[in-house]
């Protein structure tokens, strides 16, 4: 198993060992001993989303239960992003960008105080991902999917939103109260 660390910091691209035989592949999803290192939290949600191609779901972020995030595919290929939003952070309005199909098995984890997001690039496709606080419906934030500011470097230019994430702000609008603190 690797844990490579992105250019910014606390967020890491991991690969898991995969054993693959005639019947097909065993793989570890997650391990807590083997994880603590680079995800120094505990899990208490896991969530699953499955969309077609195109879908972009995000740039989503909570602010007062932030959520950790490993995420991956199960079935399909997804482009996942995680911005950081942190005010004070070095790394304020930078993004990491990775490819996690259900054919690579890589993961993301994406820590908290960051937005994230996805999207679709295989017919359809399944996320799974574990978050390390619960959803709450009232404290959802965003921000614009495609901000030129923060300038994503999204693989396709048709997408698919919801209404909602149709209309974020981007990062430069947002109300600087609706943002997570320094990273210290």
């Amino acid at each position: 198993m690797e844990f490579l660390p992105a250019e910014i910091a606390g967020i890491f691209l991991i690969k898991p060992d995969v054993f693959c035989d005639p019947r097909g592949f065993f793989s570890e999803t997650f391990h807590q001993e083997k994880y603590k290192t680079v995800v120094p939290y505990n899990f208490v949600q896991d969530n699953m989303s499955f969309s077609q191609r195109g879908v972009v779901r995000g740039l989503h972020y909570q602010l007062q239960q932030p959520q950790g995030k490993l995420v991956f595919a199960l079935s399909g290929e997804i482009f996942d992003v995680a911005v950081d939003i942190r005010r004070g952070s070095p790394t304020f309005g930078r993004w990491v960008g990775y490819n996690l199909s259900a054919e690579n098995h890589r993961q993301v984890f994406v820590p908290p105080g960051f937005a994230h997001g996805f999207m679709v690039l295989s017919e359809t496709a399944q996320v799974y991902y574990k978050c390390t606080d619960f959803y709450n419906h009232g404290d959802e934030y965003g921000i614009l999917w495609n901000d030129p500011g923060i300038g994503v470097e999204w693989p396709a230019a048709e997408v698919i939103l919801s209404d909602k994430d149709a209309i974020l702000p981007t990062l430069a609008n947002a109300n600087p109260a609706d943002l997570p603190g320094s990273a210290g």
